[in-house]
């Protein structure tokens, strides 16, 4: 069962495009939940020179009660600067849907408030402050691909033989 990553009213189309790119790699669905400033026609696709974007499962939520009605009964995680768990301590499940904030504002309160105990932290050590959208939601997808086991299958490349490489220096 794949795993879902959802971008809340996404700001700027490079990370939506990072998001999406990251989704097809690990075999997870992305969720865009509108309204997002950007469009996602096929013109506009091909000239962002996002050619996995076909490969890619994913729906656009035209805005939060889209979203949540798609969601009915489950319990999303939330990737939150106001999460009391860190997210590589979170249980994941297969299935698992995982909720990136809007690039400026974040999350709506209300959701924090509605699952205060599924709003997850990525701690932060250093003088920042915050992660970049994209590489937050690379952090979390592959913790929780880790957690439900979507590696066990992976297989090295091998290390190319040495008549490939450039003589040394």
């Amino acid at each position: 069962m794949p795993l879902h990553l959802a971008i809340y009213h996404p700001a700027i189309p490079q990370n939506t495009g990072n998001l999406g790119r990251l989704c097809v790699g690990m075999g997870a669905e992305l969720h865009i939940i509108g309204p997002c400033s950007f469009n996602f026609s096929d013109t506009a696709l091909r000239r962002a020179g996002l050619d996995y974007w076909p490969h890619l499962t994913w729906t656009l939520h035209p805005d939060e009660d889209a979203f949540l009605d798609w969601l009915g009964g489950r319990e999303p995680w939330l990737v939150t600067k106001f999460g009391q768990q860190r997210y590589d301590h979170a249980k994941f499940s297969d299935g698992d849907i995982m909720v990136l904030g809007n690039e400026n504002t974040g999350l709506p309160r209300p959701w924090l408030r509605r699952w205060p105990e599924r709003c997850l932290a990525i701690p932060i050590c250093g003088p920042i402050r915050s992660f970049n959208v994209a590489n937050a939601g690379a952090m979390v997808l592959s913790s929780a691909a880790a957690a439900c086991g979507h590696f066990n299958n992976w297989s090295p490349i091998p290390i190319p033989e040495a008549a490939a490489e450039a003589p040394p220096a």
